[in-house]
Formats: C-alpha cells, structure tokens, sequence
C-alpha cells in the first residue's frame, strides 16, 4: 500500500460529505486533505481486546469522516501500529483505499515487542546494544535513542506493522527527551543526524513528511530544561534538505486546560516572540493537537458559558473538539478513541464547522466565574 495522495484524500472528503460530514472538517497541509478531528491510539491494555476495539474504532471512524489516524511504534508495545494495519486492510476490503487515508507514527522511544518482556535490560541488550543500533552513551533516560542507526530499525519495523510502504508523517518522539540527559549542543547534532536520515527516507518513498511529536518542547518557557525552538529545528532541516525539506508537521498537546500554544509566545522567529501557532505558520508548518480532551479530562463538568459559545453540540467532549480543532493554526485534532461509541459522539462535530475567529476569540473574553 503506498501513501495518501492528492487525488485520493479528495476523493475520501467527496464520499465523506455526501453524508453528515460539512465541507469545513477538511483542511489542506501539503497538497493533502485532512480531517479535523483525527483517531489516536496511545492508551490502552496490550492485549486481543484492546486490538479488537481500536480495530473496530479505526473503521467507523473512516466510515464518519475521519482520515488521520496517529499511533507509534512504543504504543502498547507495537500493537497500535499492528492494529492499525489490520484496519487498514479492513478498509482497503470496504473501497476505501490506502491513498485516502493520512497515516501518521513516532519513533524514538525504545518499544517493547507485543508485551512488556520479563527482563527489560536484556531485552535492550539483546534486541539493540549488541545488533549496533546504538550505544549506551546514546541513550537518554534509560528510553530514548535518535541515532540514524536506530530510526532506520524503527522505520522498517514500523513499515512492517502498518504493512503499509510509505507513512505519510513521521515524528521524532518527543526530542525534548534527550535534553534530561546531555548539553543542547549534542540534541542539535543528534537532531541533524537523525534529520539527514529522515531525509533520505523522504527520497527513498518510505516516508512523506517529518517533524515532531511533543509534550514540553515547544510550549514552556524558554529557561525550562525541556524548552526547543521550532525555528532551530527547522533551520537544520533547511540546512539539510534546502527551501525543499521535509518537517512539515509538528504535534503539541493543545485542549481547553493546556493552551500555551495558542497563547504563550515563547517561540523567537526572526527576531519576533510568537506563540507556536504563530510560528508554525511563519516557518511553513503545520500544527496537530494531541491530547484535545486531555486523555477523558474534558469530556464532562465544562461551564456553562462554554455552551453558548459552541452551538449545536450535545457534549462536553465534542465542545472540548470543536475548541481544539477551532483554534487557529491547528490543522488536525487527535482524540484517543477506541470505542465504537466514543468515535460516533466524537465524529459528530464533523458534521459542524469549526467555530468562525470571531467566536473562537470570544472565549479568551468570558469571565470564567459566569460559569
């Protein structure tokens, strides 16, 4: 199965809006089309049930209008990915095929193999140490490797679990890892390592874009330990591929309770201070939430004055969507979701537009003690 393409996300949003599905759940990044709210798979038992569920998620999902869809090789011990692959084989069998469908993953944390095994430190010795992937002096927090050696054995494995050959995005996960572990000036050399690998996959077919997927790294202050520049990051990738590379997405958890993306202006673009939203648009990027209902935090107990603001939803979870998926910048809104049931409440809101920027700002305006 290769990527998604031009033509087949427009034909995924054709077939979407003849239904219940509005024109406006469909942005544009690079050429693609992308669904507004997209289905992750990072929490969850690594078990058959588990797998059974996400599988049945993934296809309603697309059944509802939904076309990106995140995982990482380290989710429940690879079998994320491996269920969806299997779901995505479910949908090829249903005519949706392989170049409708946006398919994002992560590399970087050290993944167990469909369980947790007995022996971590073995199973670390054995499965990468001795095969060369890395060294220990490459290895930050006892989890977390970027050499070029790695990725590559991650990126393979992760074309196997998908059985997909090409993934449409894929992050470094969580960067601001390494930074725990060794001086600012070694990430930047380990970054550009692993962003000069990255780019020879982009050429290679197996990959189509590249960024990174973060907790901290782009929305705390510039003095915290875990801080990054989203500038930086892309001044190397231009350094390696020119005005023509490849980081073109970045994910940044984004809801109701954590906001610094849209509000906190930590990021410096020449010579500016500006949020990431900001700068993402500034440097060519475009920006994914994770965590839009804040892993089930948001999805009851909102004030009322929330309501007014965002018609025409039954729930607290979809109103914690459509603030999300609003918010400008934003391309996509990934919620977890593995039940059948969470995904019709959640896909709902792709039958309404995100909210209009007049409205969306109103809410920075409202006295949080009406409610």
């Amino acid at each position: 199965m290769t990527g998604a393409t031009q033509d087949g996300t427009a034909r995924f949003v054709a077939n979407a809006i003849r239904g219940d599905v509005v024109p406006e759940h469909f942005r544009e990044a690079e050429g693609l089309k992308l669904s507004t709210i997209g289905l992750g798979t990072y929490l969850g038992d690594s078990d058959d049930a588990t797998d059974a569920s996400y599988r049945r998620a993934v296809v309603e999902a697309a059944a509802l209008g939904c076309n990106v869809f995140d995982t990482a090789i380290n989710y429940r011990c690879q079998r994320s990915e491996r269920t969806l692959g299997a779901a995505l084989r479910d949908l090829e069998s249903e005519g949706i095929t392989r170049d409708q469908i946006v398919v994002a993953t992560k590399g970087g944390y050290i993944p167990f193999d469909g369980a947790p095994p007995t022996d971590a430190a073995d199973y670390v010795r054995t499965r990468f140490l001795e095969r060369s992937l890395f060294g220990r002096e490459d290895l930050a927090g006892g989890c977390h490797v970027l050499t070029p050696s790695f990725l590559e054995d991650q990126l393979r494995q992760s074309l196997e679990n998908l059985d997909v050959e090409t993934i449409d995005i894929y992050y470094l996960h969580n960067p601001e890892a390494q930074l725990a572990s060794v001086a600012g000036d070694v990430v930047e050399a380990r970054l550009t390592a692993a962003i000069e690998f990255l780019e020879q996959a982009v050429a290679d077919g197996k990959i189509g874009f590249y960024g990174a997927a973060t907790w901290n790294a782009y929305r705390v202050a510039p003095e915290s330990k875990d801080f990054m520049s989203l500038a930086d990051m892309v001044a190397i990738a231009q350094d390696v591929g020119g005005d023509g590379h490849h980081l073109r997405f970045v994910q940044a958890p984004h809801n109701l309770a954590m906001t610094e993306s849209f509000t906190t202006q930590n990021q410096g673009v020449d010579g500016e201070d500006q949020s990431l939203c900001q700068a993402a648009e500034s440097l060519g990027v475009h920006l994914v939430s994770s965590a839009s209902l804040a892993q089930g935090r948001l999805t009851q107990g909102l004030p009322d004055w929330l309501g007014k603001l965002f018609k025409g939803f039954a729930t607290d979870a979809q109103r914690s969507l459509q603030f999300a998926r609003s918010t400008p910048g934003f391309t996509s809104a990934l919620v977890g979701m593995k039940s059948v049931v969470h995904v019709r409440e959640n896909l709902a809101v792709a039958g309404v537009p995100p909210a209009r920027m007049e409205d969306f700002l109103k809410l920075f305006e409202v006295d949080s003690s009406e409610g």
